[in-house]
C-alpha cells in the first residue's frame, strides 16, 4: 500500500532546519525520505548502518527514497570448486 497522495511524499524535518551551502556533502541518516527536486546536482553521504556511501543525485531519483541507493546487505559471491 502506497502512501496518501493528500500527504504528500516523506521528507524527513531535518532537511528544512538544515542551513548549509549546495556544494557541501550533506550527511543523510534517514533512509525514508523521498528525494526532492532541490537535491537535484548534490552529492550526498547516506549511512547504510556500517558506512557512508557517496553518491550524486540525478533527476531520475526524484521520488525514491535515499535507502534504495545504499544497500545495508553485501552480495555473496560464491567462488567455484577447484579440483
Amino acid at each position: 500500500m502506497s502512501r496518501a497522495i493528500w500527504k504528500g511524499p516523506f521528507i524527513d524535518p531535518f532537511f528544512f532546519r538544515k542551513n548549509g551551502s549546495s556544494n557541501s556533502n550533506n550527511k543523510i541518516y534517514s533512509r525514508r525520505s523521498v528525494v526532492s527536486p532541490k537535491f537535484i546536482g548534490r552529492e550526498v553521504e547516506i549511512y547504510n548502518g556500517h558506512k557512508w556511501i557517496t553518491i550524486k543525485i540525478k533527476e531520475d531519483m526524484i521520488g525514491h527514497k535515499f535507502g534504495e541507493f545504499a544497500f545495508t546487505r553485501k552480495a555473496t559471491i560464491h567462488k567455484k570448486k577447484t579440483k
